[in-house]
């Protein structure tokens, strides 16, 4: 498998392509990919998803990745690294925004969920083509504004996307919510409703009825399926051993990651990764 990797904290690049690379390709970096025009179907670790016009799709570093091109297509492809995200002095979004994409889904399908995304991503893409092109004064320090704008729009539609049934016109503190959970997903103390509502001052008897009701799951249902994924993400994409994710996602034991497991999936961790495989 073909590996690329980044030379600058972002790149970007615009292509007309009847014929996308043959071998799936891996990074060591994230990368957007917008369908300006055109039609065909992308591929991404044994999945496919027909793509058209106006898709936004999201390649994390443990993302395997390619295209089948059937209409003549535009892609603009826009890539950064950690270090591009890193390098921002607010801790608290830097800490936010890699936790978002860290934990992107790893599944095929336009990223865009909130309906009032899609055209402003059409636009602020048209708008870093034309400062690419005319190469007026500032158009780096513009275009570099623009990038943080769509990597801030992609993470609020992947913090949408997360749970099953998330309204679109979610408000603010759920999202927040959200992203405590994932950032303590190790640290089972810090995941008690009791923890939850003291961190957010919301009553406990509110929190349950109000999170249920944005994103019609319970508050363990959600972090229960959380975890799922992110034991089936190591699975899919990396070497280690169930006693080892075990060990990383906090599970009480091998036991208890494998009895949640087959829980929500049907099969043994084993058994998955052998199926996979």
């Amino acid at each position: 498998m073909a590996k690329e990797n980044l030379h600058h904290p972002f790149e970007i690049e615009y292509k007309e392509l009847d014929k996308f690379p043959p071998t799936s390709r891996h990074n060591n970096f994230f990368e957007l990919i917008y369908v300006a025009g055109g039609t065909g179907v992308q591929y991404i670790n044994r999945n496919k998803f027909n793509y058209r016009k106006g898709n936004l799709f999201l390649i994390t570093p443990q993302d395997s990745h390619s295209f089948e091109i059937t209409t003549v297509t535009q892609f603009f492809f826009l890539r950064f690294n950690e270090y591009y995200i890193r390098s921002n002095k607010n801790k608290e979004w830097v800490e936010r925004m890699e936790n978002i994409l860290q934990n992107a889904s790893h599944r095929p399908g336009c990223i865009l969920k909130n309906k009032v995304d899609k055209p402003l991503i059409a636009s602020l893409i048209e708008s870093i083509i034309g400062e690419h092109t005319n190469q007026q004064i500032y158009h780096s320090k513009i275009i570099e504004q623009i990038v943080n704008a769509i990597i801030i729009i992609v993470a609020r539609n992947i913090a949408l996307k997360l749970p099953k049934n998330i309204k679109e016109n979610t408000g603010e503190t759920v999202l927040d919510i959200l992203h405590y959970i994932q950032q303590n997903i190790c640290e089972p103390r810090m995941l008690k409703a009791e923890e939850i509502s003291t961190h957010f001052r919301i009553s406990l008897s509110y929190l349950g009825r109000y999170f249920k009701k944005q994103t019609g799951e319970t508050l363990q249902e959600y972090i229960s399926n959380y975890k799922v994924r992110l034991v089936e993400t190591r699975l899919l994409h990396t070497d280690m051993r169930i006693n080892e994710i075990a060990l990383e996602l906090n599970f009480t034991d091998e036991s208890h990651l494998n009895r949640l497991f087959k829980k929500y999936k049907g099969v043994s961790p084993s058994e998955f990764r052998r199926r996979a495989g």
